[in-house]
């Protein structure tokens, strides 16, 4: 189908365009309501800071809240403005690259819509995570390589570069679209041109220079981020169907119930289409998404992988299925596979955008608790109370500081007092490498009250602290009338944290903790 006269083509977009400003708007007051979370007051924490980069992740998520913060305070907003934005970017991104390939004004509305309709990106993306940064640069890369392959004009790789750099500024899983770079330059025709130009090596020069401040910073830092992602990334706890079957639910659950089947089928015929005929866009998109795709599949097979860690490649894979609907009438398939397959596609954007909206009002309005501790915004929830009843212990006992031993606790402490107590994570020390000073001057010889998880009380790590401690209470952290878990208060005194302890010290790993991080997500 191509573009209709201006009158009728203007009509699926401003259909489209009503959509979109409705969803941001859904989106913002999510991201107004909703308390923050425990990672993405982690990540807000790193924005108070001057790093290069952190333990990790890139720094690109803590400019981006920084970005927001700057605009709307230190609020819930504030920190979660940039992914709304970058949602935005995302759907501008989208629309560019089907309208140059398609010409097809039916392609363009159905590319922009397909995020809307996937809860991630329809709703979870006004979220935290590094993911939020990543996504808009992963894209601008590739429509920087698709202006490439249509134009022909070289200096389109330098973009690339630029955009790829960014990218592994934001997190290191955008080193996966590299195989889809690859094909995209050794297995079409062109292969030689591309071989003698200097652009394709100054593209990774460029890309290499804009990723530079997290080598700098790993260089002085024993290159502890790649040890630690080496961690995660090599761990393997045996076979456990469990784990993929959580992999799988997770891709229908964030991407669409009815959508996920629509894009890969959409991504099936896309490589196909590409990798028989050498087609430079759709042996890209398509390798974009299928080799992290099924990378993952494997890696389920004994890991719990992330919710977020896929979602980087799926915006490329709804561009892949937009083009490919457009490709179906010029290639003459059937008519009642067109029909069909136009069936499917405006099904999984309406059913989608409905559940988009339920799962807004059940966050945002409903009273009900209908996945217990599972809920993945319950379950991290209710955090004000254990910060007021740390507070009332600071006034009760004259303490001056609070201490934790799990890095969300230590996130949301921060939060929640937002600078008027020092708070510090005693121990994981290599979490916070080039963080600025917390406030010493309050904290030696002062009294601290310890806030912790049961059973985190009662770590081995305690063998290591010489304070004397002294139980105050314990306090309940509930999310709609259900227990979460059960918190430990308790006086510390005789002692004064060390900021920065050896490496070899229990108070410092982290090697150790990432590990363990995973078993506590499998489990």
């Amino acid at each position: 189908m191509t573009l209709k006269p201006d009158g009728a083509a203007r009509r699926p977009l401003v259909v489209a365009a009503l959509v979109i400003a409705a969803m941001t708007l859904l989106r913002i007051v999510y991201a107004s309501a909703i308390e923050l979370r425990t990672d993405e007051a982690y990540y807000w924490t790193w924005s108070k800071e001057t790093a290069l980069s952190f333990l990790d992740h890139p720094p690109m998520i803590a400019w981006f809240i920084r970005f927001g913060t700057a605009i709307f305070g230190d609020t819930a907003l504030g920190v979660r403005f940039g992914g709304i934005v970058a949602m935005l970017v995302m759907q501008l991104l989208l629309a560019d690259i089907v309208r140059r390939v398609t010409h097809d004004v039916r392609a363009i509305v159905l590319a922009v819509l397909m995020p809307e309709a996937a809860l991630y990106y329809g709703l979870l993306m006004s979220k935290v995570a590094p993911d939020v940064a990543l996504i808009p640069f992963a894209m601008a890369m590739m429509w920087s390589l698709v202006r490439l392959a249509l134009s022909g004009d070289g200096r389109w790789w330098l973009a690339a570069g630029l955009f790829a750099g960014l990218s592994l500024l934001s997190k290191f899983t955008a080193i996966m679209f590299a195989p889809a770079v690859a094909a995209f330059l050794l297995v079409p025709d062109w292969r030689w041109r591309w071989l003698r130009s200097p652009y394709p090596y100054l593209a990774v020069v460029i890309a290499i220079a804009m990723f530079s401040p997290v080598l700098i910073w790993n260089a002085g830092h024993d290159w502890a981020s790649f040890r630690f992602q080496g961690v995660r990334a090599t761990t393997n706890y045996g076979i456990s169907l469990r784990t993929v079957g959580d992999y799988i639910g997770l891709q229908f659950g964030l991407v669409g119930f009815v959508m996920l089947p629509v894009v890969l089928s959409g991504l099936a015929l896309t490589a196909w289409r590409g990798y028989r005929a050498r087609e430079p866009v759709a042996i890209l998109l398509s390798t974009a998404v299928l080799v992290p795709f099924f990378y993952f599949l494997a890696k389920s097979l004994t890991l719990r992988v992330g919710d977020t860690w896929p979602m980087f490649m799926w915006p490329v894979g709804f561009a892949a299925a937009a083009i490919n609907l457009s490709m179906l009438p010029r290639e003459r398939w059937s008519a009642r596979m067109i029909r069909w397959s136009i069936f499917w596609v405006k099904t999984a954007v309406v059913s989608g955008l409905a559940f988009v909206v339920i799962v807004f009002l059940y966050y945002v309005a409903a009273p009900w608790n209908f996945l217990g501790k599972i809920d993945p915004i319950g379950a991290e929830a209710g955090y004000e109370e254990v910060a007021a009843r740390a507070h009332a212990a600071l006034d009760e006992t004259g303490a001056t500081w609070i201490a934790t031993t799990d890095y969300r606790t230590y996130a949301m402490m921060r939060w929640l007092f937002r600078g008027r107590v020092p708070v510090i994570e005693i121990n994981e020390r290599g979490r916070f490498q080039d963080f600025r000073d917390p406030g010493m001057d309050r904290i030696r010889g002062q009294a601290g009250i310890y806030v912790g998880r049961e059973p985190d009380n009662h770590a081995s790590v305690w063998e290591s602290i010489p304070a004397r401690r002294e139980p105050l209470a314990k306090v309940e952290r509930r999310w709609r009338g259900l227990v979460i878990d059960t918190y430990a208060l308790e006086k510390l005194t005789g002692w004064t944290p060390d900021l920065s302890p050896p490496k070899d010290s229990p108070l410092f790993q982290w090697r150790v903790l990432a590990g363990e991080f995973e078993k506590r997500e499998l489990a």
